[in-house]
């Protein structure tokens, strides 16, 4: 795992404020999230995957082993060195779907639950793409950089504002200014 920078939490208004997205494991057995945590004026992307046993050789992407009270045992990974979530956040990128629903119960009735932010995706054509093979290459403080065999995949580890790439990921939630670009994919 790269350099991860991190960001204390404080109980002060307006000082540290967290959004999630999720994604659904096709499995159903590894958990994919990413945290965007804002102090200030930086804002962090912090890609997690949740399993239930190790992942042979990510060794260096373990961030924790946790218990939790009904499942057990868990190994939580940094998202970049896991390749369900890299697979799944490529995709999403790629096509603009994927998001997993979030369904909360609420009076004795399922309603789906508020998210806190909005992910924007797509711009890839309608033809087939391979989603696997990407490899870490480059692991920055900023930014990481994937590749695969045909496309290279940055994922911002500092996401800032700007323009929509033409085949990515923005994320907007009340009070942006437009969106925060989260990753951008390119052909080689």
């Amino acid at each position: 795992m790269g350099p991860v920078p991190t960001v204390g939490s404080r109980s002060r208004r307006g000082d540290r404020r967290h959004r999630t997205f999720r994604f659904d494991d096709p499995d159903g057995r590894v958990g994919l999230e990413t945290l965007i945590v804002s102090a200030g004026s930086t804002v962090l992307q912090v890609p997690l995957t949740v399993r239930d046993e190790p992942l042979e050789g990510a060794g260096g992407a373990l961030i924790a082993q946790t218990e939790h009270s009904v499942l057990g045992t868990r190994w939580v990974y940094d998202g970049l060195g896991d390749p369900r979530f890299v697979l799944m956040l490529a995709g999403v990128a790629m096509t603009g779907r994927g998001e997993a629903l979030g369904l909360a119960p609420v009076d004795g009735r399922w309603c789906i639950a508020p998210s806190n932010i909005r992910i924007h995706g797509g711009g890839w054509t309608r033809r087939p793409v391979p989603v696997d093979g990407f490899e870490l290459v480059a692991d920055e403080l900023n930014a990481s950089v994937l590749r695969d065999d045909r496309c290279a995949f940055t994922v911002f580890r500092r996401p800032t504002g700007g323009p929509s790439p033409a085949i990515g990921l923005t994320a907007t939630w009340e009070g942006t200014e437009g969106g925060l670009v989260l990753a951008e994919v390119r052909e080689r």
